[in-house]
């Protein structure tokens, strides 16, 4: 069995939590999280987050948490998610890069921003399902999760 492991962010833009409106052909509209795959090159999942957080976003974020992780098998692929809390340090969206751009057919990834509040995250059809439940019983918690450090330089080549 394939397992393909991923790297979330759960970004803060003060009290904002930084989502992704996806809109691909023949799918209802979703939200998702910033990040993707670990790359075989990556030096590690934090590297790998900020590498997706460059090409999603042109994003930059400060130190990162571990917070949640989930896993969701479809046929003969396994795929673990592990989310890290982090906020936001700087985002341009022209520096938007990466081969999710390159291709019309991936739709829309419109960045939406949602105050990080049980109430305002309850009726956002978030992909995983599993997220929901997590932000529905932690969203308010995850501002006093953030960790306290020094801002990491931004990715090479970004």
């Amino acid at each position: 069995m394939e397992v393909r492991r991923a790297v979330r962010a759960l970004l803060l833009d003060g009290s904002d939590l930084v989502l992704l409106r996806r809109t691909r052909p023949g799918r209802p509209v979703y939200w998702t999280t910033p990040g993707g795959g670990i790359e075989p090159y990556d030096a590690g999942p934090e590297e790998a987050l900020r590498r997706e957080l460059d090409e999603e976003l042109g994003a930059v974020a400060g130190p990162m948490r571990q917070v949640f992780a989930c896993g969701e098998q479809t046929g003969e692929r396994h795929r673990l998610d592990t989310f890290y809390v982090c906020g936001l340090v700087s985002m341009d969206l022209s520096r938007r890069h990466g081969p999710e751009f390159d291709d019309p057919a991936n739709g829309r990834y419109d960045v939406d921003r949602f105050r990080c509040a049980p109430e305002a995250l309850g009726g956002v059809a978030l992909i995983p399902d599993v997220l929901t439940a997590y932000l529905a019983a932690h969203a308010a918690d995850l501002p006093g999760l953030l960790p306290a450090g020094r801002t990491p330089p931004s990715p090479a080549g970004g």
